[in-house]
Order: C-alpha cells, then sequence, then structure tokens
C-alpha cells in the first residue's frame, strides 16, 4: 500500500507535493491561475485514501458547479479514489436537506424554484408594478446577494441605499419586492436555491443529532474555488465542521468575481487568523502560459491584497507577447478578430482551443456572426449545457439500447453505427444548424478514444450516464465564445479579449474603488485563460460618447 501511495506523489512538483503530503488540517493553498491546483488537491485526496488515512467515504470535497465537481470527481475516480463524494454547496445541502425535513419538520421538503423571475414577475405584479425583464434579473440578483449575505429583510432595508436599484424601483419598492417575494414562496411552499443553505444551516444549529450524523458520515473537507465562498456558505462549512479542523481550502484572490452574489476572498486571506495553526501553502509556478502572458498578469495585479507572483515555466522561445488593438467600431474589431481566427486556423491551430471572451453576453452576436460568415463554427459557452440538446439526448438513449445486448465488435464501430442510425455521417452536412447536430455526434464519438483499453459499449454507456449527471461536456470542434465570468477555471491556446474599453471593461455601472477592482480581477481572470496567444481588443468609435482604452490596458504595460 505504501508503495501504491508514493506514485500518486510522482507526478508533483516540490509545492503540490507538499500539498498532497500534508493530509490533515487545517491547510490554506493559495494557488495563483495555471498552477495545477486541482492536480494538487486531488493527488492529495487520492494519497489520504490510497494511504489509508482516509475512508473515502467520509471525504466530501466541494466546488462551486455541477461540471467542476464532475471533473474533479472523474480525476478522483481515475487516481483509484472511489467512494469520494464530489459536490457543490448546494448539491450536498439539497441532500442532506432531504434526508432531514422528513424526519425532523414532516412531510417531503419544500419543492426548489428552477429560477427565481418567473416567481419574481408573478409578485412584482401582485403589487400593482411592471418591470422588464433586465430590472426583474437584477431584482433577482439583489434577494440573492440578501441571502448570501446572510441579511433579513430588515437589515437589508437599512443598507439598500447603498445598493445597485434595479430600474423602475425605488429603494422602498426594493424591499418590498422582497417580502412579497418571500410571501408567495411561503404561500406555495416553495424554496429558492439559497433557501437550500438557509434551511439546512438553522436545522443542524438547532438539532444537534442531526449535525451528528453529517459529522460522522463526513470527516475530511476539501473546498475548491475558496475566495468565492459567501458569509452563507462559511456558515454551513462551519456547521459541518463543528469543533474539527480537517479542511484544506484552496483559492486565489486574484480570482474573485463574484461579489455582486455575496462572494469574498477575506475567508481566504484571514483562514490564518480563523485557524492559528494553519499551514499555508503557496502555489506560483505557472505552467499553463508563455512567459509574457504571465508578465502581463502579474503587472494587472501587483501589490493587490493577496495577489500571487507568478512564475512563468514554458520556454520564453518564440513565445507571442500580447497585443492590444484599437477600432473605430464594433464592426471592425469582430472582423478583425474573425480574420485573426481564420489565419490561425490557417496555421493549424484547432477551432476548439480557440476562444473570444467578453465581459457581457450583449457583446456576443457580432463575433458569433462575423465568424459565421467565413463559415466558422462556434459555440456559446453556457446557452445550452452539451447532454440537454435533444440529438445528444436521442443519441444517449440508442447507445443505452445498444448495451443491453452482448455485441463483440469494436467499441468504435459499435458507436459510429449507432451515430449513424440517428443520422451522422463521415462528412460534414452544409448549413449552421446541421454543421451543429454534426459537431455534437461527432463529440459523442471522439469519447471512445478516451476509453481504457478494452472498454465495450457497456463500459461506454456508463461513461455517458455518468458525464450526463455531472455535466461533464465532451471538446467540440468550435470556436468558443465567453462572458468572462463564464470562463473561469477554463483555458485556451488562443484568447481574444474583446472590448477593452472604458464603460465595457471596467463597466460603467463600476462607480466605486471595490468595484474597479473587481473589475481588474475579472481582466485578470480573461488574461490567463491563454496558453500561447493573448489579443487584446477595444472599440473608441460608436453612437454614443466616443471611448478611451480601458485603464488595464495601460496598467499592463500594452500602452505607451
Amino acid at each position: 500500500m505504501a508503495s501504491d501511495a508514493e506514485e500518486i506523489l510522482a507526478e508533483l512538483d516540490p509545492e503540490q507535493r507538499e500539498i498532497a503530503e500534508c493530509l490533515r488540517g487545517p491547510v490554506a493553498v493559495l494557488a495563483g491561475a495555471g498552477t495545477g491546483k486541482t492536480r494538487a488537491i486531488t493527488h492529495r485526496i487520492a494519497y489520504g485514501v490510497r494511504s489509508g488515512v482516509y475512508a473515502p467515504e467520509r471525504v466530501l470535497a466541494v466546488t462551486f458547479t455541477r461540471k467542476a465537481a464532475g471533473e474533479l470527481q472523474g480525476r478522483l475516480r481515475g487516481l483509484g479514489a472511489e467512494g469520494v463524494r464530489a459536490q457543490t454547496f448546494h448539491g450536498a445541502a439539497l441532500s442532506q436537506l432531504g434526508h432531514f425535513w422528513p424526519q425532523l419538520v414532516g412531510g417531503a421538503a419544500p419543492k426548489v424554484l428552477p429560477g427565481k423571475v418567473a416567481a419574481l414577475s408573478q409578485a412584482v405584479e401582485g403589487m400593482g408594478l411592471r418591470l422588464g425583464g433586465e430590472a426583474l434579473r437584477d431584482a433577482a440578483s439583489e434577494i440573492e446577494w440578501r441571502k448570501t449575505s446572510m441579511l433579513s429583510i430588515d437589515a437589508y432595508a437599512e443598507r439598500v441605499q447603498d445598493r445597485p436599484l434595479p430600474q423602475g424601483l425605488t429603494a422602498e419598492q426594493l424591499v418590498d419586492v422582497h417580502r412579497a417575494y418571500t410571501t408567495l414562496l411561503e404561500e406555495r411552499r416553495q424554496i429558492d436555491f439559497e433557501d437550500v443553505l438557509v434551511l439546512l444551516t438553522g436545522m443542524l444549529e438547532a438539532e444537534p443529532l442531526a449535525a451528528l450524523q453529517v459529522r460522522e458520515r463526513y470527516r475530511f473537507f476539501t473546498v475548491d474555488e475558496f475566495q468565492d465562498v459567501s458569509p452563507l456558505q462559511h456558515a454551513l462549512l462551519r456547521v459541518w465542521l463543528g469543533d474539527r479542523d480537517d479542511l484544506c481550502v484552496v483559492g486565489d484572490a486574484s480570482q474573485t468575481i463574484y461579489s455582486f452574489a455575496g462572494a469574498t476572498s477575506s475567508y481566504l486571506l484571514r483562514f490564518g487568523v480563523e485557524y492559528p495553526h494553519a499551514r499555508e501553502i503557496r502555489l506560483e509556478r505557472n505552467y499553463r502560459s508563455t512567459e509574457p502572458v504571465v508578465r502581463l498578469a502579474n503587472r494587472l495585479m501587483r501589490d493587490r491584497p493577496g495577489a500571487l507572483t507568478l512564475r512563468a515555466t514554458r520556454e520564453r522561445t518564440e513565445a507571442d507577447a500580447p497585443t492590444f488593438e484599437w477600432f473605430g467600431s464594433e464592426h471592425d474589431e469582430a472582423a478583425a478578430v474573425a480574420g485573426s481566427i481564420v489565419d490561425a486556423l490557417s496555421a493549424g491551430t484547432r477551432a476548439s482551443e480557440i476562444a473570444i471572451l467578453y465581459r457581457t453576453n450583449a457583446q456576443s452576436a457580432r463575433f458569433e456572426e462575423a465568424l459565421q460568415q467565413r463559415g466558422i463554427s462556434t459555440r456559446v459557452h453556457g446557452a445550452q449545457r452539451f447532454f440537454e440538446r435533444a440529438d445528444v439526448q436521442q443519441a444517449v438513449m440508442l447507445v443505452r439500447g445498444e448495451a443491453k445486448v452482448a455485441d463483440p465488435r469494436p467499441l468504435f464501430q459499435i458507436v459510429s453505427d449507432v451515430l449513424r442510425a440517428g443520422g451522422w455521417t463521415e462528412k460534414p452536412p452544409e448549413g449552421a444548424a446541421a454543421r451543429e447536430r454534426w459537431e455534437a455526434l461527432g463529440a459523442l464519438l471522439a469519447l471512445v478514444d478516451e476509453m481504457p483499453p478494452g472498454a465495450g459499449i457497456r463500459e461506454f454507456s456508463e461513461e455517458l450516464l455518468a458525464r450526463q449527471r455531472t455535466q461533464h461536456e465532451p471538446t467540440l470542434e468550435a470556436v468558443t465564445l465567453s462572458a468572462i465570468h463564464a470562463a473561469k477555471g477554463l483555458e485556451w491556446s488562443m484568447v481574444h479579449v474583446v472590448g477593452m474599453s472604458e464603460g465595457v471593461l471596467p463597466i460603467a455601472h463600476a462607480a466605486d474603488e471595490a468595484a474597479i477592482e473587481e473589475e481588474r480581477r475579472l481582466a485578470y481572470v480573461a488574461f490567463t485563460r491563454a496558453r500561447d496567444v493573448l489579443r487584446l481588443s477595444g472599440v473608441g468609435g460608436g453612437s454614443r460618447a466616443p471611448r478611451r482604452p480601458s485603464r488595464f490596458i495601460a496598467e499592463a504595460g500594452l500602452l505607451a
């Protein structure tokens, strides 16, 4: 067992190995962009399991998205750490709430709203008000912020004057909207996603026997992206832990980009105050980006609280320096970006290795159109989950049906025949919609290459179901268009960050220093998504007042 466990450590650098060998908490891992934090924490968990320190069923790894949890679970499975649970805060809390509610309250737990806007719209109409879609979304964000900040409606009313107001609402009306929304959910016996955490935290605090059951179930906790923890999530984590401190947290203060939703890096930066005996380990060796990209990112975050100084490990030879271009119109910017991507594709860069990142989703349409005019496939990240596509769901069902019958043929042949029965062809069809469907089915076929040698159709079917449950999506051969918020945790060979203009990034409503710093961190996240080529651009013209280049361009050293 000892030699088996030692194999887990062989692939790690000295700092990552130090993390993996530090099996008892509390541990704070300060991990810069591209420094291999996921490798470090998954190897730490796997080393703990394979060395016998951890019972796998007593380990809970917590992250912030289902996709990230699925990828974490997959890596742990590949490292031999079967039985370890990787979940989001909400996923773990919902499971526990469903378990304890019948015992402590009686009956089934309330149903969880899929989203706030529809219920909020009805609550607003009941008040005799009419709000547009954007104002409703803004009001929903305020409700989320209030709950994750653990504020009652009365406490929120005392602070509402300092909060952004949705268009068409006064401060007093916004508070009344909160009350009307709360009343509507109570009447319907429904809860929203934040209520799941609120109710479970309160339940475990009030019921010592329930808290004891959770603590008996989970002993060792790992929390990824700890810079994005809200006061509500932190409170739940403390209840899960009780008086124990077997906790490993991982984060980067420079990547805190969800303050609008209640996230705060203070728990990461003050971890040593909360846990005086905590070990702090820094990961600053950047394995992702070339030295010029790393240098640019360091300049942007120099002297900021909690900022790490990245050190590039890749060779500088033939590394392209990041560039900045300034255009007179949005059309010119989109055309130039599309032309740059055409050149990159001609030079051999795969479409799936290219991304266009922007501050707001409204910016995507012109770039999508410019690329499609040149016959380049695009994928808008976050627009629709891969496994929720009707054509993908049909293909998965066909694979499941085929898996019920023993078939000795090679896996690739079986899957390709199944997809052909669903309409897939070897050659790409004409038309954007047909091409998109063809690429989605082709991505399923490409997953065959990721299966272990000797795997059959039954194992492939199980892999698809596991990916479907965790939203672990395959790679599509298309240029990715994504808002920066949605791009966090991803990387590409070539990245275009567009709209680098004052009023766009930083966005116009970033009115105070705290908001500007949040925008700076967004720019940092965008820059550090690039492995090889980083292209920045902005627009000075337009129908409104002329814009200036973003202040972040000068601070990063790209303007004379």
